[in-house]
């Protein structure tokens, strides 16, 4: 796809984007999204494309840091809890509950316990959320061996982008098999009829985002609640206001 296909898609999808949410939030419905997938499969590029043009008075994105000292001793969902949207909100999850089927499992950060339990709990919870009035959403980025490889490549290459590629990011890479059996189980146990999991080919990271995007937009059947064009107020007149001079102000250098 070239990238003028790409923009000009783009475009059209950030109104239908803007209409979406404006139905949201007229009639207070509670959307929950979670992206999960591969490292470097592109899921925060998706999700910077999605939420570029949203309101974002309403549309948040949750990525949490390494949980806690306090918070490993809570319930395994409750920090991910606090974040989940009021009425007229969308929250977006940046990776999400899904670390414990998947890094944390791969990784030994959980026990089998632990790991067992979530498989156990983690349909009644999306199930809980369901029927509270969520509409939760679940899509897996899914990338090819050697697209992940190159994208590895151009982050290390690239002085910008080596703070994405942690030691865990590297420890994916060398564990490339233990994940695909990690998603495979996780797929197993959770893709459920009441939140089913999404599979998003993002080899081709323009095709990925307008196709998720254009998914994300048919998960609701919304209306155009586009404002009416306004008209501008003429500016109120000085009135014999006399404003103090620039000079008394402390401007930044104008470097370009």
């Amino acid at each position: 796809m070239t990238t003028k296909d790409y923009e000009e898609a783009l475009a059209r999808l950030y109104v239908e984007l803007v209409k979406w949410q404006e139905w949201v939030r007229a009639e207070g419905l509670k959307l929950v999204v979670v992206f999960e997938g591969r490292d470097a499969a592109g899921k925060g590029g998706a999700i910077k494309r999605i939420t570029e043009p949203l309101n974002p008075r309403f549309a948040r994105v949750v990525a949490l840091p390494a949980p806690t000292e306090r918070e490993r001793t809570q319930w395994y969902f409750q920090r991910y809890v606090e974040h989940l949207p009021a009425a007229g909100e969308i929250v977006f999850f940046d990776r999400s509950w899904y670390n414990r089927a998947g890094v944390e499992r791969v990784m030994g950060f959980c026990t089998d316990d632990e790991y067992q339990e979530f498989l156990r709990s983690c349909p009644e919870f999306e199930r809980m959320l369901v029927r509270s009035g969520i509409l939760l959403i679940k899509y897996w980025f899914s990338v090819s061996d050697a697209e992940q490889d190159r994208r590895f490549t151009a982050r290390i290459d690239d002085p910008t982008k080596r703070w994405k590629l942690s030691p865990i990011d590297l420890a994916s890479r060398a564990r490339w098999l233990d994940y695909s059996k990690a998603k495979d189980e996780m797929f197993a146990h959770t893709d459920i009829k009441q939140a089913p999991w999404w599979v998003v080919r993002s080899d081709d990271k323009k095709r990925a985002r307008l196709n998720v995007i254009s998914h994300l937009l048919s998960q609701v059947a919304y209306g155009d609640l586009t404002p009416e064009p306004v008209t501008l107020p003429p500016r109120q007149t000085q009135s014999g206001y006399v404003r103090p001079p620039l000079a008394d102000q402390t401007f930044i250098p104008e470097v370009f």
